[in-house]
């Protein structure tokens, strides 16, 4: 087993096509308390993704942060990220957990039902995402998994992330539900200040844990 996924911010990258103005939102996100950023950019064509996560590898391993690639094995293991995180139609759990071998992180979506997330583990899975928890902007149709659901998924033995238009003013309740991790996109990247935010959200986990 890896080491085991952290609990905190889970900043989820934008589809931001200047490789710059990525590196520098995320620098700030981890600058503000992201325990972990996952790479994903669907639009981008490879050679940019090939940029792009490759140039938040090497962030994020100066930062002592992991990073995750979104939905893409052999990219993970071209930029030497620290995992992968795969949706249900992006392959093979346990095949991709046999390509990473037990050094890397492997999170799977498993969307509102608790049997993917039982079928993740038994293949290999470190964390498992539920969602959307919220109705998200990213993806006004994805289907919504109850905020009970989180707390039901605990008895796996794996951190649980709740992902899917989190905001600052619900994020509490996804954390009370259960979540060791939110997964954020749009509440965190689409700010002025992205530090101050990622601090903002960062603090409602210090809160938990000071309770």
């Amino acid at each position: 087993m890896t080491t085991r996924f952290p609990a905190g911010l889970y900043a989820l990258t934008p589809d931001e096509p200047d490789t710059a103005v990525l590196v520098a939102k995320v620098r700030a996100a981890i600058a503000g308390g992201a325990v972990a950023v996952q790479y994903r950019n669907k639009p981008a064509d490879p050679a940019r993704r090939a940029e792009q996560a490759r140039a938040l590898a090497a962030l994020c391993r100066a930062a002592s942060v992991p990073l995750v690639v979104n939905d893409d094995v052999e990219l993970a293991l071209a930029v030497d990220a620290a995992g992968v995180h795969l949706g249900r139609d992006d392959g093979d759990l346990a095949a991709a957990r046999g390509r990473l071998g037990s050094g890397r992180l492997l999170g799977a979506s498993c969307y509102d039902r608790l049997e993917l997330a039982e079928r993740a583990v038994i293949a290999g899975a470190d964390y498992v995402a539920f969602g959307a928890v919220f109705a998200s902007p990213t993806k006004p149709a994805a289907v919504r998994a109850p905020l009970a659901l989180l707390g039901a998924a605990r008895r796996l033995g794996r951190p649980v992330v709740a992902i899917g238009g989190i905001t600052l003013e619900n994020a509490p309740d996804a954390i009370a539900a259960g979540a060791d991790a939110l997964a954020v996109i749009t509440a965190l990247f689409d700010v002025g200040d992205i530090a101050a935010r990622a601090r903002t959200f960062s603090d409602l986990f210090a809160r938990k844990a000071a309770a």
